[in-house]
């Protein structure tokens, strides 16, 4: 669901609220929209609506998204799963104050709705405000029967670096590790955060499983293999890792502070 990279992290918190909500859709109906109707089974209709609503939003298909959720509204004008729904269309097309109001609409209606919550934690971290989002997020992680805990403590994590909490961020990091031994997320920032406090094995342990796990590492990733090797006095690797951000990122801005800590 996500990338590690530092120039993307503003949008990792948006990308995992839109994945957990996208994961939902497996096995959804497809995008036929006739055999039922309204008046035979409300509860059913107003189901296959949202659902047509969410395989819709996944295409980036607004319009038909909207026009499901409105026939929903219809069936029934307090279900929460349609206002949470309506806001994440107009967060992705832009209306900001329209998708806060279906949030906060949709969590009036049911506060145990963690789904809902960590989708507007990740809105409200693409609009820098990051204690609102970690408040949202609080509640989130206390939901122990929420399938998406794990990455709920991830963007808690991420949230308390916003907020230059890094022992709270590293304690989240940790918990989401606990439940998911392989979020490349959580194991990078832990290799960072030991990386930047000197601890330079845990570091390491956390940044083998880390190289382990991702497929592709990104700019971020390697310039920090450089300085994991560099501190450790490996010049092989830390030669290894330049060359392949070198080659791989050679517009990154890893790749530039790379090149001008070797000017020094």
């Amino acid at each position: 669901m996500f990338s590690d990279s530092l120039a993307s992290t503003k949008k990792t918190l948006v990308a995992l609220g839109l994945a957990l909500f996208c994961v939902s859709l497996a096995g959804c109906i497809t995008t036929t929209e006739g055999g039922f109707t309204e008046e035979a089974s409300p509860k059913k209709a107003l189901d296959k609506r949202v659902a047509l609503a969410r395989q819709y939003i996944g295409e980036g298909n607004w319009e038909a998204a909207k026009r499901n959720l409105q026939l929903a509204d219809e069936i029934d004008a307090n279900n929460p799963q349609v206002f949470e729904a309506f806001a994440l269309v107009y967060q992705s097309t832009g209306e900001y104050e329209l998708a806060e109001e279906n949030f906060k609409k949709a969590i009036s209606l049911d506060k145990n709705f963690s789904r809902c919550r960590n989708n507007y934690a990740a809105f409200l971290y693409s609009q820098q405000r990051y204690k609102e989002a970690e408040e949202q997020l609080d509640y989130v992680v206390k939901d122990t029967l929420y399938s998406g805990r794990p990455n709920a403590f991830v963007n808690l994590g991420l949230c308390r670096l916003k907020l230059f909490d890094t022992q709270g961020a590293e304690e989240a990091f940790v918990r989401a590790l606990a439940m998911d031994r392989t979020n490349t997320i959580a194991l990078y920032e832990l290799a960072r955060i030991r990386y930047e406090a000197q601890d330079y094995p845990t570091a390491n342990r956390y940044y083998d499983t880390y190289r382990s796990v991702v497929r592709k590492q990104s700019a971020a990733g390697l310039l920090l293999g450089i300085q994991l090797a560099k501190a450790d006095g490996d010049r092989d690797s830390e030669a290894s890792y330049a060359l392949a951000l070198r080659n791989l990122y050679p517009k990154s801005a890893e790749y530039q502070a790379y090149k001008r800590t070797m000017k020094k």
